[in-house]
């Protein structure tokens, strides 16, 4: 009962609307059991001779009792599903911004897929749930146990019989039950895989076309498919091997009463108007027995889903504002690392990815970070706006742990310029604006020319109001990195963050936009890039191996070192290196 407990606190919030729905349902139910008797009784009225004073009442009973039933099961089928929409909506807004708060752990160890199937099929299976499933069990079972009762008080011989193949049918279901369930976990497992392979081959459809892989790929898709499909089957057989069985119990009532009733007729220790009225109840008999199956199958569903959905949210998140935090409306931005060590691994602290690293960048200074690939860089200036917490140590802003602060407020006054850029479905300006949605035109503009996008900018078809397509489509590599810097500088951040931002621009643009930086004084910057060129002009820069800082200082200071730093200058700028340092 776990799945239906944690689903309870958001049924719970329309609890008065699923009361009333099946209160509606409890009368409406009882009413589908009055036409079976007056039917009956009007059966008997005939075999009596006295239908003609009887027949005007009850002929307007059966169609009054019809209409006021269609009629509340019309409310009960609206409130049901008006109810279900608003718990999804709910629901939904609860995953959603439970996935915005999550770091950058969640997403690392959790595939796009997974997180979309839960939002999707998932979802779809407690919807159908709270929109059907609920009130045709309650229904069903309301039904069931009615006409049973209905039975005893008309004949309580055929009651009996009717009751013969329960023990079969109970068996039957219960069996049912406990199998379906691990295969709907099989299935909901299977279709989070082909929603992972359907969103990472349509996102690097330009990749697959560019390596003509598209025959793997659609192999792959296939044999993801494929097991989907074979979930599916699974699941189908349980269902192929009792549900017939639940058919054939039901099926095997109408036996039972034309033989034991047709023989109590006959025998004369029964009445045919009973008989009739069993009959009229038959339905209410069998069809909660037919359905037995199928509401089983899709209870199980909702299990399932509501634990894959409970199972995700349930998940820790690590990084969060401490009860009393330090507000600030803006750092100044000096930044300081005392003895930082840091693992991705939780459970394994010891794997280390930064090993005790320690400096500190006064406010508006700027530090160049530079080493080989996987050495750190950007695991480390990932730690200053918390998007992962240190394993050891501290980071310092303003001289005030960085755990200290409300984490909104710290990262409000930290921009991030990525070298992968991620651009949205919107417009230039839209774009731009993203950080800063209130800022003007102008000050949008502004940024874009520091960041020397300002000129492309203007020869797209609509200026900034181009629509960017997805990712920045049709943007070259250039073009996108100047509008992650742009957007950046338009938060106006105490600290930007340039994570190799002008890799993919030509040496000249590159020029521009470090002369163009220069002018912005009140915010500290960190740059991390390959070019010995986006670091010259820092004021100090630290050379990273292996999760450690194996140097430092100026550019002046590290290449009379003669160390890691001067060998990477000497292989970007050659002969004309050697002749620079003398």
């Amino acid at each position: 009962m776990k799945p239906f407990k944690w689903i309870w606190k958001y049924i719970r919030k329309y609890l008065f609307r699923f009361i009333a729905g099946l209160t509606i349902c409890l009368i409406v139910s009882c009413l589908s059991l009055v036409n079976p008797y007056i039917s009956g009784r009007l059966i008997g009225a005939v075999q009596g001779g006295t239908w003609r004073g009887v027949l005007p009442r009850y002929i307007f009973l059966l169609i009054g009792v019809t209409l006021f039933r269609s009629v509340l099961r019309y409310c009960m089928l609206l409130i049901f599903d008006s109810t279900s929409q608003r718990l999804i909506l709910c629901l939904r807004q609860d995953i959603y911004a439970w996935v915005h708060r999550q770091n950058y752990g969640f997403f690392d160890a959790n595939r796009v897929g997974d997180i979309m199937a839960r939002m999707t099929g998932d979802l779809d299976a407690v919807r159908h749930f709270t929109a059907g499933v609920i009130y045709m069990i309650f229904e069903n079972a309301v039904i069931f146990i009615a006409a049973i009762v209905m039975m005893f008080t008309v004949s309580w011989q055929l009651a009996l019989m009717m009751l013969a193949v329960a023990p079969v049918i109970l068996y039957c279901a219960a069996r049912q039950s406990q199998r379906v369930k691990p295969a709907f976990f099989n299935i909901r497992e299977h279709f989070s895989r082909l929603n992972s392979v359907c969103e990472e081959n349509i996102g690097g459809n330009r990749v697959v076309k560019a390596f003509a892989k598209e025959d793997y790929e659609i192999q792959k898709f296939e044999e993801v498919n494929q097991g989907f499909y074979e979930a599916q089957i699974k699941a189908s057989d349980i269902w192929r091997k009792y549900l017939p069985a639940l058919d054939f119990c039901a099926g095997l009532l109408n036996v039972f009463l034309l033989l034991g009733g047709g023989v109590l007729v006959i025998t004369g220790k029964l009445e045919l108007w009973r008989m009739v009225t069993v009959n009229g109840y038959l339905w209410a008999v069998n069809n909660p027995l037919r359905m037995c199956g199928w509401l089983l199958n899709d209870t199980q569903n909702f299990f399932a889903s509501v634990d894959k959905i409970a199972a995700m949210l349930n998940k820790r998140i690590y990084i969060f504002s401490p009860d009393n935090p330090v507000r600030t409306a803006r750092l100044q931005g000096g930044v300081e690392f005392r003895d930082v060590c840091f693992s991705y691994d939780r459970n394994n602290p010891q794997a280390l990815v930064l090993k005790h690293i320690s400096f500190s960048a006064p406010p508006g200074g700027t530090i160049g970070i530079v080493g080989a690939t996987g050495s750190g860089k950007t695991t480390l200036v990932n730690l200053i706006g918390r998007y992962y917490d240190v394993t050891s140590g501290e980071v310092l802003a303003d001289g005030v742990n960085v755990k200290d602060y409300e984490l909104n407020d710290l990262r409000a006054c930290i921009a991030y310029a990525a070298q992968d850029v991620f651009l949205f479905s919107d417009t230039v300006e839209g774009n731009l604006a993203y950080g800063a949605p209130e800022s003007p035109l102008e000050e949008l503009i502004e940024a874009a020319v520091a960041a020397d996008a300002d000129e492309f900018i203007h020869n797209l078809e609509n200026g900034y109001d181009t629509i960017v397509g997805e990712r920045g489509v049709g943007l070259s590599g250039g073009q996108k990195q100047r509008l992650s810097l742009a957007r950046a500088l338009a938060v106006n951040p105490s600290i930007l963050i340039l994570d190799d931002t002008t890799s993919a621009v030509d040496m000249e643009t590159e020029h521009e936009i470090q002369q163009a930086l220069k002018r912005y004084k009140n915010r500290t910057t960190f740059i991390i890039a390959h070019r010995i060129s986006s670091v010259k002009p820092a004021d100090q820069i630290l050379v990273m191996d292996n999760g450690e800082i194996i140097e430092r200082g100026t550019h002046n200071e590290l290449v009379a070192m003669k160390g890691y730093y001067y060998s990477l200058f000497i292989n970007q700028y050659g002969e004309y290196a050697k002749e620079l340092v003398g």
